[in-house]
């Protein structure tokens, strides 16, 4: 019988999977290319909290965050990326399916590899704006962090056993509490259901020589990080700081590489700090405010 983590087994886990269901749809002329995704709350609203996952994750990562901010009226969506080789790429993807669901601009929410492509969808569409604000949580701003740039051009061809130990080694494996090792269980669940064409595509996106320009990021940010052991170093940290200096910052005490599951409620509460600004307006994630023009 194959392993099921705690998360999984969860009842609030079979409630968001009863109650949300996952979407698949093709923006691109390749029909191959398919975006999963989860939609919940008021179709009317037209800048959602758009949730993008780390290289291990799938759509339902987020679902911690899913059910308990539509209770409170927010729009969120979380999406799976299909195979782009190029950072490019994907944010044409990702300009697509925005339009092919109506949604002007949207908050999002970016862990890890998911924050490093919304800063680049922020700088790329920035003369024509599509994001409302960022939430990076755990994120970077440069790939060379993570010293693969000379054999990212071959992530293509190599076994997905091995592009799956890749990943699994930056886990931290020292004792941690259990709701880390639960988040940890689950993303190696999620890890295990992607194939070596998705590993290899998002390690080549996550590694690949590229940085970001923050002067072309031009929207509010609020940056969430954790003060215990995470993928990231103190020094990615401070680059990341270095760059938005006029970000907010949200320090998470514990949390491991992903907080969205280990701490769930802290993040959600500060996602909600960071979406309220905007209630009432044009940008609102709720219902209460009115459509975005172009």
């Amino acid at each position: 019988m194959e392993f099921e983590s705690e998360l999984s087994c969860s009842s609030e886990y079979k409630s968001f999977r009863s109650t949300v269901p996952l979407k698949q749809l093709a923006v691109d002329n390749d029909a191959t290319k398919i975006w999963k995704l989860y939609d919940a709350g008021s179709r009317g609203v037209r800048c959602p909290l758009v949730c993008l996952p780390p290289v291990s994750g799938t759509a339902d990562c987020f679902f911690k965050q899913i059910l308990p901010l539509t209770a409170r009226g927010y729009r969120v969506i979380s999406v799976e990326y299909p195979v782009y080789w190029t950072v490019s790429e994907w944010c044409e993807g990702f300009r697509r399916l925005l339009d092919i669901l109506e949604i002007d601009r949207a908050h999002i929410l970016g862990a890890s590899l998911g924050g490093f492509l919304a800063q680049k969808f922020a700088e790329v569409t920035v003369n024509c704006p599509r994001v409302a604000s960022l939430l990076l949580c755990n994120s970077f701003t440069d790939t060379k962090i993570f010293n693969y740039a000379e054999s990212s051009p071959v992530f293509w061809m190599m076994p997905g056993t091995l592009l799956k130990k890749m990943i699994i080694g930056r886990f931290p494996r020292k004792l941690m509490d259990h709701n880390i090792a639960d988040s940890i269980d689950f993303m190696v669940e999620r890890l295990e259901s992607l194939g070596q064409s998705e590993l290899a595509s998002r390690l080549t996106l996550n590694c690949s020589p590229d940085y970001v320009q923050p002067q072309n990021v031009k929207v509010s940010v609020t940056i969430v990080d954790v003060f215990d052991e995470s993928a990231l170093s103190q020094s990615v940290k401070e680059e990341i700081y270095k760059c938005y200096p006029d970000a907010r910052l949200a320090h998470l005490k514990t949390g491991g590489n992903f907080p969205f599951l280990a701490r769930a409620d802290e993040l959600n509460i500060y996602i909600q700090v960071h979406l309220r600004s905007y209630e009432g307006t044009q940008l609102s994630a709720t219902d209460s405010g009115t459509p975005v023009e172009r």
